[in-house]
C-alpha cells in the first residue's frame, strides 16, 4: 500500500539515505547559525576603498608633521640648554680661551686699543727731554725726537707681544673661563634682547666686554718696563661675536623656540603617535615615522653646516671671520650632537620595526638568533643547568617582559641627561642582551626540544 493508504512506508533502498526527521528546536538552530555566518561575513567584508584611502593619507600627514616637529623640537631644546644651563654654556665657551683665532683675534683687539690710549709723540718728547737733561749733545736730543716712527713700531711690537703672552698664557684662560661664567646671566638677557652685562646685544650685535684682559696687559707693560702705560684709563672695549642686521629676527625666532622648548619634544612624539595608530599596518607606520625622523636630522645637519657659510659671509668688514667660525663652531656643537643621537635612535627604531616584520629577511634572522640561542640553551641544560621556576615563569609572562624591558629603556633614556649617539648605541646593546637573555630562560619551540624519553616511556609516532 501507499504511504497515502495508512500502510507502511517503503524501505529506503541501497542508494537512498534516510532523510533526516525534523526535531524540536531545528528551525530555530538553523536560523541562528545563518544568523551568524551572515555576522561573519558583514564583519569580514572590505571596507570602502575610500576610507583605507582617508586613513592612509592621514597618516602620511601626521607622520611627515611628526618629522618636522621633531626638527623644531631639536633645534628648540639646544637654544633653551644653552641658555639656561650655566655649566653647558661654561663647557661649550672656555675651550675658545686655548683656540688660535681666538686668541689672534683677541690679540690684535687689545693691542690697537692699548696704543690708542698711549700717545706716542708724547712719549718721544719726553725721552727727548729727558735725554737734554742728562746732558746728551743737543743733536743726539734732537735726532731722538725724529725717531717717532721707529719708536712707535716698536712700542707696538713691545705691546702686541705683550698682549699676545697675556692671552696665551693659563691665566687668561682662567679670567676667560670666569668671565664666561660671571656672564652668564648677561648672556640670557642678551639673547632675550633686554642686553647689559659683559655680553651684551645692542645694535645688531652679540659683543663680549674685554676690561679685564686690557687691565691685566697694563699690569704686564708696567712689569715690563714701559710707566706711561699706568696712564691708560679702564677700557671697556668689545669684542665682536656676531654682527647682523637679521638678529632681530633671530631674538624673535629664539623667544619662540625658548617657550616652546619643554613641549615641542612631547607634541611630536604625540603626533608621530597619533599618526601610527591611525594606520592599517601600524608596525610600517612606525617604521616610516622613525624614517622620516631620520631624513628630518639630516636635513637640520645639513642646514647647520650650509648656514656656517652664509654666517660667516655676513659678517661686516673688520670682524674677525675665523675667531667667528670658532665661536660658531662651539655653540652649533651641541646641536650636531644631538642631531646625531636622535638620527642614530630614529635608524635603530627603524630597524626594530622592520625586523619585527614578516618579511623573508627579518624571519631569517630572526630564526637565526633564535636558534642559536636555543642551541646554546641545550648546551647549558647538557652540563647541568637548570632554570627551576624561572622558566615557566618566563614563558608564560614573555610578551610582557618584552614590553618592561622597552618600557623601562625607555623611560631611562628619556631621563638622560644629554645623551649622546654612543649613549643610543649602548642602550640598544643592552636591550638585545635582556631579548637575549629571556630567550634563553624561554626558548621557542623550535630550537629547543623536549625531555628524552625515560627507559618507560615510548616515543610518540
Amino acid at each position: 500500500m501507499s504511504p497515502s493508504d495508512g500502510g507502511p512506508a517503503p524501505e529506503p533502498g541501497p542508494g537512498r539515505s534516510p532523510e533526516p526527521e525534523p526535531g524540536p528546536g531545528r528551525s530555530p538552530e538553523l536560523a541562528d547559525l545563518r544568523r551568524r555566518i551572515a555576522d561573519l561575513e558583514a564583519r569580514g567584508a572590505p571596507s570602502r576603498p575610500e576610507h583605507h584611502r582617508a586613513r592612509a593619507a592621514g597618516s602620511a600627514a601626521l607622520i611627515v608633521i611628526a618629522a618636522v616637529l621633531a626638527l623644531l623640537a631639536v633645534v628648540a631644546v639646544w637654544a633653551r640648554d644653552e641658555v639656561t644651563d650655566t655649566n653647558r654654556f661654561v663647557a661649550t665657551l672656555a675651550p675658545l680661551a686655548s683656540e688660535p683665532t681666538v686668541q689672534d683675534a683677541v690679540t690684535a683687539r687689545v693691542t690697537g686699543v692699548v696704543l690708542q690710549q698711549i700717545d706716542v709723540p708724547s712719549l718721544v718728547g719726553q725721552l727727548s727731554q729727558a735725554a737734554a737733561q742728562a746732558g746728551v749733545p743737543p743733536v743726539a736730543a734732537n735726532l731722538i725726537g725724529s725717531l717717532s716712527g721707529p719708536i712707535g713700531s716698536g712700542l707696538s711690537s713691545l705691546v702686541g707681544s705683550t698682549v699676545h703672552r697675556v692671552v696665551a698664557g693659563s691665566a687668561f684662560a682662567t679670567v676667560w673661563t670666569d668671565a664666561i661664567r660671571t656672564a652668564h646671566a648677561s648672556m640670557v638677557k642678551a639673547l632675550t634682547g633686554q642686553g647689559g652685562g659683559a655680553v651684551s646685544l645692542a645694535d645688531n650685535q652679540v659683543t663680549i666686554d674685554l676690561a679685564p684682559v686690557i687691565e691685566q696687559v697694563k699690569t704686564e707693560l708696567v712689569a715690563a718696563g714701559l710707566g706711561p702705560a699706568a696712564r691708560i684709563p679702564a677700557v671697556h672695549t668689545a669684542f665682536t661675536v656676531y654682527s647682523s642686521e637679521s638678529i632681530g629676527k633671530v631674538k624673535s625666532w629664539f623667544r619662540l623656540l625658548q617657550i616652546l622648548g619643554n613641549w615641542l619634544p612631547l607634541l611630536a612624539a604625540a603626533v608621530a603617535a597619533a599618526g601610527v595608530l591611525l594606520a592599517r599596518d601600524r608596525r610600517r607606520a612606525l617604521a616610516w615615522a622613525a624614517v622620516g625622523v631620520a631624513a628630518a636630522m639630516l636635513v637640520l645637519g645639513a642646514a647647520v653646516t650650509v648656514f656656517r657659510g652664509y654666517f660667516l659671509d655676513q659678517l661686516p668688514p673688520g670682524v674677525d671671520a675665523g675667531a667667528v667660525g670658532t665661536v660658531y663652531d662651539a655653540l652649533a656643537r651641541f646641536l650636531r650632537t644631538t642631531v646625531r643621537t636622535v638620527g642614530v635612535l630614529a635608524v635603530l627604531v627603524a630597524l626594530g620595526a622592520f625586523f619585527s616584520g614578516p618579511s623573508r629577511a627579518a624571519t631569517f634572522v630572526r630564526t637565526a638568533c633564535g636558534t642559536g640561542l636555543g642551541g646554546v640553551r641545550q648546551a647549558a641544560d647538557r652540563i647541568g643547568f637548570r632554570a627551576g621556576p624561572v622558566g615557566p615563569f618566563v614563558r608564560r609572562f614573555k610578551h610582557a617582559i618584552g614590553a618592561a624591558v622597552l618600557l623601562a629603556a625607555s623611560l631611562v633614556f628619556v631621563l638622560w641627561a644629554h645623551p649622546t649617539a654612543l649613549t643610543v648605541f649602548w642602550f640598544a646593546v643592552a636591550v638585545l642582551i635582556a631579548f637575549g637573555i629571556r630567550e634563553f630562560l624561554a626558548p621557542g619551540p623550535g630550537p629547543s626540544p623536549g625531555p628524552s624519553p625515560g627507559p618507560g616511556r615510548r616515543t610518540a609516532r
